[in-house]
């Protein structure tokens, strides 16, 4: 017979039956609960929820990054009622989604509090990259949100960690959309508003390089940018701000100017140190020699830095007493050379340098060699459409002009004669000291042919000459080596052809001599004319010819004429007539 409880016993067990039935009835779905790990099995884990239940967990929702379990009994679990008591008197609970929710609800209330959440960068994703927050929760974080400048290069953020503003969220739809850019530009503000406090022109302030331009550098100072312009930057000259730095470096630099209103700074670097010009009056003085590296050259001259900060102008007119064209024939950038200095303008920082002064004037070398008259060998330096300059001396050149080539050619342009590096003998005519020019002749070498021309070919003489060249007014030919001529278009031909379809360059022909004109030094010929005197001459050959056989034949009587020899040349090359009507 079983012992029957006291009625006081009795009634304290069926209010707490009752009370545990009704908090059982009071689980829904979806509840997160706090519970007890009572048994840890091969696969699952069992987790006591309190109001008599007990509910089973996946054990993989425990396994840490390496894939072990962790997880005791008597450890303490939130947990998420997934279904009721089943037939076994089982709840279904799930950590893993418990843990979700309670992080959701932490970032929730941590936007409603306008809070910062921790994150790191995992992954470069469509218009930005993926953040992991707190509980592994993937948040978004725009590209245009990253900085306060647009970032190229996204995946050196990757595995960063950083504070994020929440700027959207959604727990329906699992949105999160983070910002860092809000938080800089915050940061910032504060940083311009301390920095604007104390700034002053005259201040010395560290900063940092920010970008790089062609024309300087921006250097965060704290909240507000200062231009760093690339002619502050040294005393020396820089080809490119990227030259001294680099983005990210730290730099130390004066205010030179600062507008409150427009929050403008105009900084300087070289202004830090003594501005080396302050001594150069007593490091370069006038006539003294100095070295330096040439560091640019353009067209007028080469400018030669002597130390940092200080340069000198080497003017293309005294690099050498050569005289060239342009400083990049005798320089070249990064040559380190010896010069003279010329003049010292410490107003207006300028140095004149000169390096031919390093070595004697040729000119003077040359002026106790050669004088007029005399003959000198040296080879053809340049050339122009005027004349040929001739190398007399190292740094002296002289000029023959194209009159003085040829006492009976006509040059157009001597290239036709000369090429450089031609070796040429001449004669000196004149020396002007004044400007160190010297005239050259080469034809005053020889004797003038002109006195002697017009006894030799007087008006009239028929001569062989050879076609130099043909032109539409006419063709030029040779009557010896070196004398020239001119045949007038219309003295080619008398039938109107053209000069270029009669005469060939290079051709023989048979001209006449009808014009000399000695003082213009001019000779004029006649194609034309001598095809007419030698048509002529064969004609009188021809009545001499006929009459003489005449003659033979006649018992010395003949009656036939120029015109009737002409008359019967032509009948003999026109087609015979046909028979007369009667």
């Amino acid at each position: 017979m079983s012992a029957s409880l006291p009625d006081t016993s009795r009634s304290s067990f069926a209010s707490r039956f009752q009370e545990a039935v009704g908090r059982t009835e009071r689980l829904r779905e979806g509840d997160i609960v706090p519970g007890t790990v009572v048994k840890v099995g091969r696969d699952t884990v069992v987790v006591d929820i309190g109001y008599k239940s007990e509910g089973v967990i996946p054990i993989a929702e425990f396994v840490d990054a390496t894939g072990k379990p962790q997880v005791q009994v008597g450890d303490r679990v939130d947990v998420l009622v997934e279904s009721k008591e089943d037939d076994d008197g089982l709840v279904m609970l799930s950590k893993e989604k418990a843990d979700r929710l309670k992080v959701w609800d932490e970032i929730s209330a941590a936007c409603e509090r306008d809070e910062l959440i921790e994150g790191t960068v995992t992954a470069r994703v469509k218009g930005g990259l993926s953040v992991t927050i707190r509980g592994g929760v993937k948040a978004f974080l725009p590209g245009s949100q990253v900085d306060l400048r647009p970032v190229r290069n996204l995946d050196k953020l990757i595995g960063q960690t950083y504070r994020f503003k929440v700027i959207k969220f959604n727990k329906r739809r699992g949105n999160i959309v983070l910002s860092r850019r809000v938080l800089l530009e915050q940061e910032r503000d504060a940083l311009r508003s301390k920095t604007l406090e104390t700034l002053q022109e005259g201040q010395i302030v560290t900063g940092v390089v920010k970008n790089l331009t062609e024309y300087g550098a921006f250097v965060d100072l704290g909240g507000i940018d200062g231009l760093l312009h690339i002619t502050d930057m040294s005393w020396g000259r820089v080809g490119h701000p990227s030259e001294m730095f680099s983005v990210g470096d730290e730099v130390t630099v004066k205010v030179l100017k600062y507008n409150a209103e427009t929050e403008r700074v105009s900084l300087g670097l070289k202004q830090i140190g003594e501005d080396p010009w302050l001594h150069v009056a007593e490091r370069y003085r006038i006539g003294s020699r100095v070295r330096g590296k040439v560091v640019s050259l353009p067209d007028y001259g080469a400018f030669v830095e002597l130390e940092p900060g200080v340069e000198g102008l080497v003017h293309v007119s005294v690099i050498s007493w050569r005289k060239p064209k342009h400083p990049s024939k005798v320089l070249e950038i990064g040559q380190e050379v010896e010069c003279v200095v010329l003049d010292v303008d410490v107003q207006n920082k300028r140095i004149s340098l000169g390096i031919k002064q390093l070595e004697p004037d040729p000119w003077t070398q040359f002026a106790e060699k050669y004088g007029p008259g005399d003959i000198i060998r040296g080879k053809v330096r340049s050339l122009t459409e005027y004349g040929v300059f001739v190398g007399i001396e190292e740094g002296v050149d002289g000029m023959v002009h194209k009159s003085d080539l040829s006492w009976t050619q006509r040059i157009g342009n001597p290239a036709d004669l000369y090429q450089k590096g031609d070796e040429v003998e001449a004669i000196i005519l004149s020396i002007n000291h004044e400007e160190k020019k010297v005239s050259l002749g080469v034809k005053q070498l020889y004797e003038d042919p002109w006195p002697f021309i017009p006894e030799r070919y007087p008006v009239g003489t028929v001569l062989e000459v050879r076609v130099l060249a043909v032109h539409d007014f006419g063709a030029y030919v040779e009557l010896e080596r070196g004398i020239e001529a001119l045949v007038p278009r219309h003295e080619v031909s008398r039938d109107g052809r053209e000069p270029r379809e009669v005469l060939k360059p290079g051709a023989i022909v048979k001209a006449e001599v009808i014009q000399m004109d000695p003082q213009e030094r001019k000779l004029t010929l006649s194609v034309a004319s001598a095809a007419d005197r030698e048509i002529d001459s064969e004609a009188m050959r021809y009545v001499a010819e006929r009459r003489a056989d005449e003659a033979m034949s006649s018992g010395g009587r003949s009656g036939a004429t120029l015109g009737d020899v002409l008359r019967g040349k032509l009948e003999s090359v026109l087609p015979p007539s046909g028979p007369k009507n009667d």
